[in-house]
């Protein structure tokens, strides 16, 4: 038995998925500490909207004491030594590892540096606070510069990408990034739980939606039309119906896939919330300015990230406002329309765990891929414990135990959750640096060539498919069944 149970600690601590979800529970511990009266992260630097560049970097609490490029310099250096334990204990060779880390850290500092310059990153509601008139308002370019970047490097300087490739860890960064989210949705929930129970009703119809009507007609186009296997399809199926690059990498890890199939669809995932960034917030404005609500909880539904969610629904709140005050003369209160876009995706973004558990369980029982314990034994039906647990992503563990504990101090103690506040901050600035370097990784390990071998064209033409085919107009029909005729509070 001790030679089992040694044997098992021994997997556990050579496992990314378990080194995922201690980070990442780690971070979120150590962000705790404002809820204690102890600030232990405010050190962290935090990467802002800019015009001066000296203020595109600063420490999350102010008044810690030190610059804006010493915090950035810390956080290099506790990122680094998280990372450099875990790659130790998974059998990296060091000495590759810490010069790639170092050159995947700064190259993503300076990404998303760009990406924050003012008229890239600003919404439109804030150009005025930046002195500018215009802005592109895509507050996520900086990820899509990073995996340009590393595109670039990863196909035209093959000896130097292959020597960073020791450090190039899309998956660990994403999955810790994933653990640290859950603090976030929890406190989003939280919030939303305190507004109208007519919108978290709405809200919750998303779930029914995403999972339940997306999912499965995306499979199907897949499986059927453009002969994914299952390893393909359920990941594609989950990153474009639920939650984008989360979903697809915990699907992945239900299932077993390949680590190249939730990278590669990570890749498309980011590059089709640019465009609808670009998009559909003015085609919202277009078509539904007198039925703001609608417009919002259409963001939530039809952009596949989180933060694109929320950035869709804040520039869709500043264009719809401006538009009705100046044709209908009705000024609504700021926010609600974001509100309702980040309640929608909420809902959708927390059942995550539970959908890999669920595929989990699926692929254990039937027969599904050729890989899986019951193709192999033809024992169709019966439930295998090990089978389940070995399928199932460790990392959601993590994601579910920080959701699950802020969520119950909210709720116990409605009067403390400001005391969270800080330290969640603090927690998903570290997230910032988590998937900025994941992007960076995906771009640095994907061959465009092997990539477009592995049907590369086909995972954009169902992506394009689905998205413009039904979930665009399925997810507006719904927004508009459920939130026609509600409107925001007038200012």
């Amino acid at each position: 038995m001790s030679t089992v149970n040694t044997y098992a600690k021994k997997r556990a601590l050579q496992n990314e998925d378990w080194w995922a979800a201690w980070l990442g529970l780690l971070i979120f511990a150590l962000g705790l500490g404002p809820f204690f009266g102890m600030d232990i992260l405010g050190w962290v630097t935090k990467s802002s909207v800019w015009i001066d560049p000296a203020k595109a970097f600063a420490p999350v609490t102010k008044g810690v004491g030190i610059s804006g490029f010493a915090s950035l310099l810390a956080t290099y250096v506790f990122i680094l030594v998280l990372i450099g334990v875990a790659s130790k204990f998974i059998g990296a060779n060091m000495k590759k590892f810490f010069v790639g880390f170092t050159f995947i850290f700064w190259m993503t500092t300076l990404c998303l540096m760009i990406g924050n310059i003012a008229y890239i990153g600003a919404t439109p509601d804030k150009t005025a606070n930046y002195g500018i008139a215009w802005s592109l308002g895509l507050g996520e370019m900086g990820y899509i510069i990073a995996m340009v970047i590393g595109l670039i490097i990863g196909n035209f300087f093959l000896k130097f990408a292959d020597y960073l490739k020791e450090a190039a860890k899309p998956e660990l960064f994403i999955k810790i990034g994933i653990v640290v989210l859950g603090g976030s949705i929890a406190l989003k929930s939280l919030d939303a739980f305190g507004l109208a129970t007519t919108v978290i009703i709405r809200g919750i119809c998303a779930v029914v939606e995403a999972y339940l009507i997306y999912w499965p007609v995306v499979y199907l186009i897949a499986r059927k039309f453009f002969k994914f296997t299952p390893e393909w399809a359920a990941p594609l199926a989950s990153g474009i119906s639920i939650c984008g690059v989360s979903a697809a990498i915990a699907t992945g890890s239900a299932i077993r896939a390949r680590p190249v199939i939730p990278i590669i669809l990570s890749a498309v995932i980011i590059v089709f919330v640019a465009v609808e960034l670009l998009l559909l917030p003015w085609l919202a404005q277009a078509l539904l300015f007198k039925d703001p609500m609608v417009a919002g909880a259409w963001m939530g539904l039809a952009v596949k990230s989180d933060g694109g969610a929320i950035a869709a629904g804040a520039i869709t709140d500043s264009l719809i406002r401006g538009r009705a005050l100046s044709e209908l003369g009705v000024n609504w209160e700021e926010g609600w329309i974001l509100m309702v876009a980040t309640t929608t995706k909420v809902f959708i973004d927390i059942f995550i765990g539970v959908w890999a558990f669920i595929l989990a369980v699926i692929w254990s029982v039937f027969p599904i891929d050729k890989n899986s314990a019951v193709a192999q034994t033809g024992e169709r039906g019966k439930v295998n414990p090990a089978e389940i647990w070995n399928r199932f992503p460790k990392f959601i563990i993590g994601f579910v135990l920080t959701f699950v504990i802020l969520f119950l101090v909210g709720v116990v103690s409605p009067d403390d959750v400001s005391k969270l506040k800080p330290g969640v901050s603090e927690a998903n600035a570290l997230r910032t640096f988590f998937f900025g370097m994941c992007f960076f990784s995906i771009g640095l390990v994907t061959n465009v060539r092997k990539l477009w071998d592995e049907g590369m064209g086909r995972i954009v033409a169902v992506y394009g498919i689905a998205l413009f085919g039904f979930i665009l107009w399925v997810g507006l029909f719904i927004s508009w069944l459920f939130y026609h005729g509600i409107t925001p509070p007038t200012v």
